[in-house]
């Protein structure tokens, strides 16, 4: 019987140790709940955008202006009746090619341009790779040859601002875009050879220099309402 009611005993010190061991500290909880809160001071402050350190601007300066100022004069000189027909951006897509790089097996090259992309569209950039293979050009299917980011929504205007007003802007000898560069169906594509002239690339750090392809996709029906629309927003066409 002794020997029982000492069992007994021993596994209710052991239970009375396992809950004093589970039961968290004050010290454990101010922990939490500082946590906690922490958390919910980043949450209000805006969640970083995927692939990058950028993050998003509560007002898109480029949204507003087409909200309060382009629709209105488009509408009025096109004689347009609803506002939403009105052309507007439907999306801004990148590309960049690794060039003779591809076919040096040198990644570094690769990594870097994708680094530099997703750091200047501020969303992680996806490698795009060869689906044929060419003796010629020393390609063989499933390389990767290039890497790519399409932009939607508040980024595309974030970007676009950007490259209207401070990237184009940094060029040298700067005259202006194009304005011969429309496919036909309202789309605008203009190339940089340099990645330098985006203020986020650090001109120290840069190893290789290379550019990008940059396509302006649009909903206008024609290059003639899709270069008004471009216009008004601000990109710097020159006049041949």
């Amino acid at each position: 019987m002794a020997d029982k009611k000492d069992e007994k005993e021993e596994k209710e010190k052991e239970k009375k140790e396992r809950k004093g061991a589970a039961a968290p500290s004050k010290e454990q909880l101010e922990a939490q709940q500082a946590a906690k809160a922490a958390k919910k001071a980043a949450a209000a402050k805006g969640a970083k955008v995927e692939g990058g350190e950028q993050v998003p601007p509560k007002t898109l300066r480029l949204k507003e202006k087409y909200k309060n100022e382009v629709v209105a004069q488009l509408q009025q000189k096109f004689g347009l009746k609803n506002p939403n027909a009105v052309p507007r951006l439907l999306k801004v897509c990148l590309n960049m090619g690794y060039g003779k790089a591809a076919t040096d097996n040198n990644p570094k090259v690769g990594e870097q341009c994708i680094a530099d992309m997703t750091t200047v569209a501020g969303q992680k950039a996806v490698p795009t790779v060869a689906t044929k293979s060419v003796s010629n050009f020393k390609l063989r299917e499933g390389l990767q040859i290039g890497c790519r980011v399409t932009l939607r929504g508040p980024k595309m205007y974030e970007f676009v601002d950007r490259l209207f007003n401070v990237a184009l802007a940094r060029v040298r000898d700067f005259r202006g875009v194009s304005p011969r560069s429309f496919d036909g169906r309202g789309n605008y594509s203009l190339g940089i050879k340099e990645q330098s002239v985006f203020p986020e690339i650090d001109g120290d750090k840069i190893d290789i220099i290379h550019g990008m392809d940059i396509t302006i996709c649009t909903t206008a029906k024609n290059d003639e309402h899709a270069h008004e629309l471009l216009k008004a927003l601000g990109c710097p066409f020159r006049d041949h």
